[in-house]
């Protein structure tokens, strides 16, 4: 395993987090703990979570993962893991979740000690905001048009103030950011510095071979700032496995859950263009397209740690294994110019 430091600490994650939210949907809690285990033998110290998961997000289903989780972390060594998770953003369709939704402080609190409860910790390395409260454009969503009318108040400041608090508790070691933009993140490194608040150290937003959306303005910011990206969707659910490209199974998971319908922009005319592309010169390559799709993540400069997940211990070993995979300058070029085809192949 490689490791890399988190930005502005001494703490080392591996450069290939676990990332955990089929557990409780379409992994067994036997599944997940042998999942786990493998992980942490092959060197992955990072594992990530999230009050919603598992995925897709249902009532019968919410805090299964951090359970399952919690049940094999507690008969493990847990200053020698960094145990990620995340507090669930505002959304009607979620309420199931908490009476109080969104980053208030009573939401924080509520949020925090129940992950708390099903992880089986007292604290958590790295706390994460799921997405923003405002309007903006994340989880695919185009064309940001200003809604002059949101109500939405600016509280970055109070968000950031309880955050700073809970770092003094012990009870979050440091925190996060996911599915922002530059503005949001900005905004995060303002009111830190404005108030001697602590400071964020990721951020976790989709990046991968069919979608490098990331390098348009957050990656510069990544570096200078020393925000690191923990990369999500490496595989393009799965569409970078190249499995959609021929006999699709209704076990795939965009076809067993129609609720994912958002992912599927994965698998249009350009995306599966792009997919061939990228497959062809795995091949000729001697590699398999996920060692292709996950090396080039792995080898990113501003990349603090690669998000794998897998239904599958063969899954998961080819993710794993992707971190011997040393990707020449010449396929790295050719990758730029399967990408220049056609830069946003999965809008």
């Amino acid at each position: 395993m490689k490791y890399t430091n988190l930005p502005n600490t001494n703490i080392k994650v591996s450069k290939i987090c676990l990332g955990t939210m089929t557990f409780g949907e379409q992994n067994t809690e036997a599944e997940a703990h042998e999942q786990l285990n493998y992980a942490v033998e092959k060197g992955v110290n990072f594992i990530d979570t999230a009050e919603l998961y598992s995925v897709p997000g249902r009532l019968e289903t919410q805090g299964s993962t951090e359970k399952f989780i919690g049940t094999w972390l507690k008969n493990q060594k847990r200053e020698d893991l960094i145990i990620a998770t995340k507090i669930t953003g505002p959304s009607p369709g979620l309420v199931y979740i908490r009476e109080n939704m969104g980053f208030s402080n009573k939401a924080i609190d509520e949020a925090l000690e129940k992950s708390f409860t099903r992880l089986q910790t007292d604290y958590i390395d790295i706390y994460q905001l799921h997405w923003p409260e405002r309007n903006t454009n994340f989880f695919g969503t185009r064309n940001y048009k200003h809604n002059v009318e949101e109500k939405w108040k600016d509280n970055f400041n109070q968000v950031i103030e309880k955050l700073n608090a809970l770092v003094k508790e012990g009870k979050i070691r440091h925190y996060g950011i996911s599915n922002e933009t530059p503005w949001g993140l900005m905004r995060h490194l303002n009111e830190s510095t404005k108030y001697n608040f602590t400071r964020c150290k990721t951020i976790q937003n989709p990046y991968s071979l069919l979608n490098r959306t990331f390098e348009m303005g957050l990656a510069e910011m990544s570096i200078q700032e020393k925000v690191g990206l923990l990369a999500y969707s490496p595989l393009a659910f799965g569409v970078l496995s190249g499995k959609y490209l021929g006999n699709i199974s209704k076990k795939f998971r965009l076809e067993k859950f129609p609720q994912l319908k958002i992912m599927r922009q994965y698998m249009g005319d350009q995306a599966t263009f792009a997919t061939k592309k990228y497959l062809e010169l795995a091949q000729k390559n001697n590699m398999s397209l996920v060692q292709l799709a996950l090396a080039f993540i792995n080898q990113q400069p501003f990349v603090t740690s690669n998000i794998i997940g897998a239904t599958t211990i063969a899954q998961l070993k080819e993710n794993i294994a992707s971190i011997d995979v040393n990707l020449s300058e010449d396929v790295l070029e050719k990758i730029d110019a399967i990408n220049e085809l056609q830069p946003n192949p999965a809008p």
